[in-house]
């Protein structure tokens, strides 16, 4: 097993070979993990959250789904999830501008400065960027139709088990925000396990 640590607020990119499978782990408890893969063949196709709610026909994916690419190809199947399995697939990524947006500064650390700086450091130039899977996130949907945020329910040692489908750059950001309280408190770290 190798195992990558995400700090608190940073980012990290691992590359994973068709049939690897990889944990995300929620460490501490409770802290958002914002999620990317990127096929190593095309890093311009990349994880959907659309095209996985459309391959899956759920809001929440769960194990036994095989989430896809823009270009539909399976990217990871999920085999397990010992959280509450509650894993937003709505959310934008925070960054500069939604943090002005709502009120906070444009420096505090995001996850989308945090995504193209570690595609940047592997040669990837990120023009747009895609709606990331936001892992331990419960941003539950109204009877009317509108979002509201809740903290994360995970807990200490809380993971989700995938395999890759095919070779792939996954990408992990331990989520910095503090709008709407999603990380219940202050943002933590998060763990990478690749297990086999």
């Amino acid at each position: 097993m190798t195992t990558t640590s995400i700090a608190p607020g940073t980012a990290r990119a691992i590359e994973l070979a068709k049939g690897d499978v990889v944990r995300v782990v929620n460490s501490e408890g409770h802290q958002v993990v914002d999620t990317w893969a990127f096929a190593a063949d095309m890093p311009s196709d990349q994880l959907s959250m659309e095209h996985s709610r459309s391959a899956t026909y759920r809001i929440l994916y769960q194990p036994g789904d095989t989430l896809v690419s823009t270009s539909f190809r399976p990217m990871l199947t999920i085999l397990a999830d010992t959280s509450p399995g509650i894993h937003d697939t709505l959310h934008a990524a925070c960054s500069a501008e939604s943090n002005v947006f709502y009120g906070a500064p444009a420096s505090h650390p995001n996850c989308q400065d945090n995504l193209k700086g570690v595609m940047a450091a592997r040669g990837v130039e990120l023009v747009n960027i895609p709606c990331p899977w936001n892992l331990f996130e419960h941003a539950p949907v109204q009877a009317d139709g509108s979002l509201i945020d809740e903290p994360s329910a995970a807990k200490a040692g809380d993971y989700v088990e995938m395999r890759a489908e095919m070779d792939l750059v996954l990408v992990c950001s331990a989520c910095p925000s503090t709008v709407g309280d999603i990380s219940q408190g202050e943002p933590r770290g998060a763990t990478i396990q690749v297990i086999g």
